[in-house]
């Protein structure tokens, strides 16, 4: 059952989407020097780098994460190896508008997969609030013109952010779970490290087979690229996976996944701080609209 929320739980469920709006943004920004999993393997081995020195001790082999390694191998999978994967890949034949559209229905997602999976009822207050969520994300993506939507139509890239939305949902679910030693879980870069440690294999098996099937041979190097690559190994992979785990902590799955849909507000802002895209009416009335869809949830039932 979810409470009240804090302002440290929504500080917590708000930097994610900020830094994950971006990452979207440089994914596409990078799409014709990388390929979508070599990008992903590339972002998480310098994630891997800079969480060494914080958490090395994972890796002993004493230590409590290989008691766990089913848990931290689905976990790796679902969060780090495919989310991503799958996002930079739709974004090859997808336009960005068309992907945070489909990722807009992760609050469905997570309710289906909350109540098919993890015994989790679903409360009427949270049915309504992600309809207001969803509202306020079409109404950004339509531009406060509805009829915009119906000119929309979905390609390969758009299938591909549907099996990540519905990875992201399993995997925030499974965050809930703490079977884990205490220790393990309280300390947030061994915790992530215990995931990256899977993931990371995940991510490099996903890359090689990219490599194999011969679509995404060439990585052209160059300095946007080292560039894109430091801002999302650092911002979208350390410090947002830092503050959504332990946001989906305080808050619950459900409730983060309203919080997403913040996503595409940001991306807006971005649009209007970086390429001169001043914001309009329809922009507040979205953030009205997904802040109050996350307002009703957080909400007893």
């Amino acid at each position: 059952m979810l409470g009240r929320i804090s302002p440290s739980t929504i500080a917590m469920l708000a930097i994610p989407p900020l830094l994950w709006a971006g990452n979207a943004v440089v994914g596409r920004m990078v799409h014709a020097l990388v390929g979508p999993s070599m990008l992903n393997f590339l972002r998480w081995l310098l994630a891997f780098i800079v969480l060494l020195p914080l958490a090395w001790r994972v890796l002993a082999p004493s230590g409590s994460v290989w008691g766990h390694w089913r848990r931290y191998a689905m976990l790796g999978l679902l969060g780090i190896g495919s989310y991503n994967a799958l996002q930079y890949l739709a974004l090859q034949t997808s336009t960005p508008v068309n992907v945070t559209l489909v990722a807009a229905g992760l609050p469905v997602w997570m309710l289906l997969v909350g109540a098919l999976f993890f015994q989790a009822p679903v409360a009427r207050g949270q049915a309504l609030g992600a309809l207001l969520s969803i509202a306020g994300v079409l109404l950004v993506l339509s531009r406060g013109d509805w009829q915009q939507l119906v000119a929309l139509r979905l390609v390969p890239g758009d299938l591909y952010m549907v099996l990540a939305t519905i990875a992201w949902a399993f995997y925030s679910w499974l965050l809930q779970r703490t079977d884990e030693p205490r220790a393990l879980r309280a300390d947030w870069s061994a915790f992530l490290m215990a995931q990256l440690i899977f993931g990371l294999g995940w991510s490099g098996f996903f890359a090689g087979v990219e490599w194999t099937l011969g679509d995404f041979h060439a990585i052209r190097w160059s300095w946007p690229l080292a560039a894109a690559l430091a801002f999302i190994a650092l911002g979208p992979a350390v410090l947002a996976y830092r503050f959504w785990g332990e946001g989906v902590r305080q808050g619950g799955p459900v409730l983060a996944g309203f919080f997403l849909n913040l996503t595409p507000l940001f991306a807006a802002l971005m649009s209007a701080a970086f390429l001169g895209e001043l914001p309009h009416a329809y922009h507040g009335w979205a953030f009205l609209l997904i802040v109050g869809g996350i307002v009703v949830t957080s909400r007893r039932s």
